[in-house]
């Protein structure tokens, strides 16, 4: 037995109507919401930007270097750079081998300058620091310096990871490789 519905025909004449109808709806409410959505940002007054890199309009710069491994951003931020572990140094104790030498570095190449940074896997380390890959521009080639894989490469710093935070570890990995066969940095000095 079928059920009778409007006008006469059966309920279930009228399901592919039904579908269709839903379709359509639903794909005008997406348009719509991506139309209102792109206009909003391009007003301002949303940022569809991630976390991962950050605009050209946000001019994020170093404030103050920690050590070879740590800033402080005039965002208020402070960056712990991914992958890599500089020598510690121990304010009121003896400093690790090459501590102060990785602080310098690391103070040449991004203090007061604008830096990007990245976003890998984690926001934070359990100390609260932000936890990002950092790019200064080379003034004299027009291009970026990847800050973390640098300072492995010139042997102020060794490759630590910590899983889900790996996406350079390749890159890390051979810097270090290289530092060490040529004894850079601490791979001379601290042995």
């Amino acid at each position: 037995m079928r059920a009778l519905g409007a006008r006469g025909r059966g309920f279930e004449s009228r399901l592919p109507d039904m579908k269709i109808r839903r379709k359509h709806i639903k794909t005008v409410i997406l348009i719509t919401l991506a139309l209102i959505v792109s206009y909003l940002d391009s007003k301002g007054l949303i940022n569809l930007q991630t976390t991962n890199k950050q605009s050209s309009n946000n001019k994020i710069v170093v404030s103050k270097v920690i050590d070879g491994d740590t800033i402080d951003l005039n965002t208020g931020q402070r960056v712990r750079y991914i992958g890599i572990d500089t020598p510690e140094i121990n304010y009121g104790k003896k400093s690790e081998c090459f501590a102060q030498e990785a602080k310098e570095f690391n103070k040449s190449l991004v203090d007061k300058k604008e830096i990007k940074i990245e976003k890998d896997i984690s926001d934070k380390d359990k100390f609260g620091r932000v936890l990002r890959y950092v790019y200064i521009e080379d003034e004299a080639t027009s291009s970026a310096i990847f800050v973390n894989e640098y300072l492995v490469r010139k042997g102020y710093a060794i490759v630590s990871t910590y899983p889900p935070d790996i996406k350079y570890i390749d890159d890390l990995l051979n810097a270090q490789r290289e530092a060490r066969e040529n004894n850079r940095g601490l791979w001379d000095v601290c042995n």
